[in-house]
């Protein structure tokens, strides 16, 4: 995976990103019209996309840095962790689809990545829901390592 000289601090500041309060990580839209929307989304360690789900598809993109580890929460129970990045041999992708009413939690696998979303129509925070932590560790027993990693407790 090649290396950019840019760090995130300086990402952060050509982008003109902000911290994104109830998720996590950093966020710069780019582009909102009724047919949809687009967003900039910077993780770094020790901060995650906590789990949430949409009324809407979305299409995450990798663009730079470090591969983003994504755990997918669907409604009839499957769950699956795909892995947005550049390395195809290993298995990343660089285009991940996440589906109307699956709940998505995410984190980078190195000192920073910067992805992108996309959204069609365009995001509603009335279609936006946060995951609450005991009820999907009891819905999807089987990725509750995930849910308690990638989840925050109540303040």
């Amino acid at each position: 995976m090649p290396h950019h000289d840019a760090d995130a601090a300086a990402i952060i500041d050509a982008l003109g990103l902000e911290p994104l309060t109830l998720e996590g990580g950093m966020i710069g839209r780019v582009w909102r019209t009724e047919a949809g929307s687009a967003i900039y989304y910077l993780v770094r360690p020790g901060d995650f996309s906590a789990f949430h789900r949409l009324g809407a598809d979305e299409l995450w993109h990798h663009y730079l840095g470090a591969p983003v580890q994504m755990v997918l929460l669907r409604p009839d129970g499957g769950v699956r962790r795909p892995v947005l990045g550049t390395d195809l041999g290993a298995g990343e992708r660089p285009l991940v689809v996440v589906e109307a009413e699956t709940w998505i939690g995410a984190e980078t696998q190195g000192e920073w990545s910067l992805v992108g979303a996309t959204m069609a129509p365009a995001f509603d925070l009335d279609g936006f829901e946060m995951g609450d932590r005991e009820w999907l560790s009891e819905a999807y027993p089987e990725a509750v390592g995930d849910i308690r990693r990638l989840t925050r407790e109540e303040t």
